[in-house]
């Protein structure tokens, strides 16, 4: 049984696709590329992302040398008490996902915290105290394999995206002298916020809000992205893109084949989430599906492609709250976004 299926025509998914790959072109750049005028590019932008079917947003990854910690969090809830539960917690700007699922759990959370102590401040001092949370299960990410929410749409054809490719790889050379890793300011923390919601908002209204030059802000985004400290992504909202189902599988292997393992999971298209773990399993991996009868194939082909993997567990989402910095409606569509902690 299929639960969603895409309203987003192949121009609206081409369109993200690009900006998967360029989040910050411009129009005329892409518009050679999408064989569609800058202004017709832009309105379409206008209409995906004014409707909440699309959006690009920015997070922050690294801060100085040390990445960000990342955790899955597993709660039970009392009877009636979960999607409260989850509103309230999307509301949070360490709720990276928020998902009620199927089996042990009621609802799934990816959580992003500066280190170990604020992850704890938060589960502890937040998320337990919840009236409607009966337990939470933390499990500390210690590997995030690739970064959450980059799966990409695979609309464009392959000569399309060289073409987006060789602009990247040229952006990424006249910046390579600012290829180290930088530490996060202020002001780095302030645009990030800003662009928590619309990533493809201008210099130069990032530098009234920001009280700074539009020169300062190109330069501190360059480094910033030079240095990996960015999660930059674009997402069709899941329910309008033919892939609505968010799935959950936990598996372990044997720390001799994690590598193997890990680079081969790597190459499944429908994978986007690939984290080692603590806990009774040492995997999580997380993807979007077609129809709830594809996560069994998904799951042999998981095992094909990576012989030493043992899968322990499999949950899929009944409703997304929350992606990324973005809160979805009942209807699967954006309706606003959390800034991130300044």
């Amino acid at each position: 049984m299929r639960t969603g299926e895409s309203v987003l025509g192949e121009a609206d998914m081409s369109l993200i696709h690009a900006l998967q790959i360029l989040p910050r072109a411009s129009w005329t750049q892409l518009s050679a590329v999408l064989g569609a005028g800058p202004d017709t590019l832009a309105r379409r932008w206008e209409h995906l992302t004014a409707g909440g079917y699309a959006w690009t947003s920015m997070l922050i990854a690294r801060r100085g040398a040390e990445a960000a910690l990342y955790a899955w969090v597993e709660l039970e809830c009392t009877a009636g008490t979960t999607e409260a539960t989850a509103v309230e917690l999307c509301g949070d700007p360490g709720t990276l996902g928020v998902h009620a699922v199927t089996g042990g759990a009621d609802l799934v959370l990816l959580l992003i915290a500066p280190d170990l102590p604020a992850l704890d401040a938060y589960v502890t001092g937040r998320v337990r105290r919840l009236p409607g949370v009966l337990r939470a299960r933390t499990q500390v990410v210690t590997r995030m394999h690739n970064r959450p929410y980059r799966s990409r749409v695979e609309q464009l054809t392959p000569a399309q995206a060289r073409l987006l490719a060789e602009v990247t790889a040229l952006e990424r050379r006249d910046g390579a002298r600012a290829r180290v890793v930088p530490q996060v300011t202020d002001l780095d923390r302030r645009l990030v916020a800003e662009l928590a919601g619309d990533a493809r908002r201008s210099a130069a209204e990032l530098a009234r809000q920001c009280g700074t030059s539009e020169s300062t802000v190109r330069r501190r985004l360059e480094v910033l992205s030079a240095g990996g400290a960015l999660h930059h992504h674009c997402q069709p909202a899941p329910r309008f893109s033919g892939r609505p189902v968010w799935a959950m599988v936990t598996a372990q292997v044997a720390p001799l084949d994690e590598a193997s393992t890990v680079a081969a999971l790597t190459r499944v298209r429908r994978t986007q989430v690939i984290t080692s773990v603590t806990g009774p399993h040492n995997l999580v991996v997380a993807m979007w599906l077609g129809s709830v009868e594809e996560l069994h194939e998904v799951a042999a082909g998981l095992v094909r492609t990576a012989p030493a993997l043992r899968i322990t567990g499999t949950a899929v989402s009944l409703r997304t709250y929350k992606i990324g910095a973005q809160v979805l409606g009942p209807d699967g569509r954006r309706m606003h976004h959390v800034k991130p902690e300044a």
